[in-house]
């Protein structure tokens, strides 16, 4: 897979994620260490702590009917506690890689009935179903080259656009897939794209439209029939569209150079045309801009620095600045080591957004006697926190996605005692509710077999009952030697009705 130029930046990336994986476990397993004699005087009950604001804010959220055409929205449709809580394993697939081989996977996406994973140069879907048939394939679609880019958004009946980066090095061909089925429904050739790759290519959808960006250049797509409804070069304007983030409106991050220095600017695009509809100047000195949500729009910006530093809430009408969030005490993943090589600007994994509030990962603690980290909410307009959500002792907390105006939490596991669970959260009642309690396999470096569910590498998908974690990229435990590797791995409620 031809990564373009400059060849030596994913080998620098991979070395420092190798390093942060490793003081990341030095120090949650040193942690467990040291109070190994408290832990195993904890009861392990069902006990959910938290602390909320003053309550006020946003109404709960009724479900609204979308149509199919429509990109899905978590906000509009709300997931329901299970018949019990208790998990059991719905999928699991394992892939065989060779001693020192790294395979790349930057795209899992679910439906109900599938979950599916970008692989390489193939997208294969998995029938999720009971733990006596976890590794069902559904089928596989051959790409004509490496994946390039890929959507974190999907419509209501299962499409997605995947940008492929053929035999000739240049990430110019996009096409729509069926994830239910796996039909390639269309494919084109993106114009002018010879500076396309996958590091600096993104793709978003929404309202009907796939938008491709490049930093030289962007084209946009019909969803459903594959035209081409705009294009831009470098030869239209001196900036250029850098992504997008996608969903029920379209932002643009845009790039310009100015006296040997980047600057950017967010713009609202109408989707079928690509005319702005407003536009906000990002100050100068600001080193990188990601769009963690379109709609209301929220950007993060790392100001001064090389990470994000603050997040910056739009008014969605006109673009102005509402409020900015400092970062300082919190941990929005929004460049993980490895997807940020493949386009990714609309994706802070430590950060989900609401109608109205904002729900922040926190960093992790040093003190092993208190909460592993918070989750806080703030408000979307002014800025401010409103409620927190604590983790437990060696228990971190992430947030995952909104369930209509609530928030549905990851809180993973370090030991065997107390079950890594899946939570919905009412951040204005205080009220918890687990949805699923699991142990995830730990696996060993002879047989491999472990589920990542560090957010910095893996993806962690919570739909329709369902919660998928999946590796970015698949590589033996033991560099050593090759072996079975965990690609996907899935729970379910082990109730009845399920």
């Amino acid at each position: 897979m031809s990564f373009g130029p400059p060849p030596s930046m994913y080998t620098q990336s991979a070395l420092a994620a190798d390093q942060s994986r490793s003081r990341r476990r030095r120090r949650l397993l040193g942690g467990v260490a040291a109070a190994a004699a408290v832990v195993l005087c904890v009861v392990a009950g069902l006990v959910w702590s938290h602390t909320s604001g003053d309550g006020k804010g946003g109404t709960d959220a009724k479900a609204v009917r979308q149509s199919p055409d429509d990109v899905r929205d978590n906000r509009a449709s709300t997931e329901k506690a299970p018949v019990s809580p208790e998990g059991e394993t719905v999928v699991r697939h394992e892939e065989e890689v060779a001693k020192g081989a790294t395979r790349y996977a930057p795209g899992t996406w679910a439906t109900g009935r599938i979950v599916a994973r970008a692989v390489a140069n193939r997208i294969t879907g998995y029938r999720i179903g009971g733990s006596d048939d976890t590794d069902d394939t559904a089928w596989t679609l051959h790409l004509d080259g490496s994946v390039c880019a890929v959507s974190r958004d999907v419509t209501v009946d299962g499409r997605t656009p995947v940008v492929v980066q053929p035999a000739h090095g240049i990430c110019d061909q996009v096409l729509m897939v069926d994830l239910d089925t796996g039909e390639q429904l269309w494919k084109r050739k993106i114009p002018a794209a010879d500076f396309a790759y996958v590091t600096n290519t993104n793709v978003a959808l929404t309202r009907g439209v796939v938008a491709i960006a490049w930093r030289q250049g962007s084209a946009a797509y019909d969803m459903d029939s594959g035209e081409r409804l705009w294009n831009t070069t470098l030869a239209t304007s001196q900036c250029h569209d850098a992504g997008y983030a996608g969903g029920r409106v379209l932002l643009a991050l845009v790039v310009c150079k100015e006296d040997g220095e980047s600057t950017f600017r967010v713009e609202k695009l109408q989707p079928r045309t690509g005319k702005i509809v407003w536009r906000y100047q990002v100050s100068k000195g600001v080193q990188d801009v990601f769009l963690p949500s379109s709609d209301p729009p929220v950007i993060a910006v790392a100001a001064g620095d090389t990470m994000v530093t603050d997040l910056i809430t739009l008014d969605p009408a006109n673009g102005e600045r509402l409020a900015t969030i400092s970062l300082k005490k919190y941990e929005p993943y929004c460049d993980p080591e490895i997807l940020g090589y493949f386009g990714v600007v609309d994706k802070c994994t430590g950060i989900v957004v609401g109608r109205d509030r904002i729900f922040v990962r926190g960093k992790d603690g040093d003190d092993v006697f208190k909460p592993a980290n918070r989750i806080t909410a703030f408000d979307v307009r002014k800025g401010t926190a409103v409620a927190t959500f604590s983790g437990r002792k060696f228990q971190p907390v992430l947030p995952v996605r909104m369930n209509g105006d609530d928030l549905i939490i990851y809180r993973s596991s370090l030991d065997e005692v107390q079950p890594a669970a899946m939570v919905d959260w009412n951040p204005r009642t205080g009220k918890e509710t687990p949805y699923l309690l699991f142990h995830l396999p730990e696996g060993d470096l002879k047989h491999g077999g472990k589920v990542e569910d560090d957010p910095e590498f893996s993806f962690i998908l919570y739909e329709r009952g369902h919660v998928f974690f999946a590796p970015y990229q698949l590589e033996s435990d033991d560099p050593r030697k090759g072996g079975e590797v965990v690609s996907v791995f899935g729970v379910g409620t082990a109730g009845l009705g399920h």
